[in-house]
């Protein structure tokens, strides 16, 4: 059994010059520093292959990352393009 019942589902912030990913719980932004890959001795229990930690206050949420993560890379490929 997951140790984590509830975790969250991140989202890229639109409309956004610089990639950034939401929490899927408050709308926070995700610090790059507490996102991560879920691999190793910080491995959760979830089905997914990048995780983001809340930072802001009273939420603390756990984030699957893999879609925002997807669509930020997306994101900086048009942006290559584009310029």
């Amino acid at each position: 059994m997951s140790e984590y019942h509830d975790f969250y589902v991140a989202r890229l912030a639109e409309r956004s010059t610089v990639p950034t990913l939401l929490c899927g719980h408050c709308q926070s932004i995700l610090s790059p520093k507490r996102i991560f890959a879920n691999e190793g001795e910080n491995r959760y229990d979830l089905p997914c292959n990048t995780i983001g930690l809340c930072s802001a206050d009273d939420c603390g949420a756990v984030n699957c990352c893999d879609d925002a993560m997807k669509g930020a890379e997306q994101q900086r490929c048009e942006n290559r393009v584009a310029v």
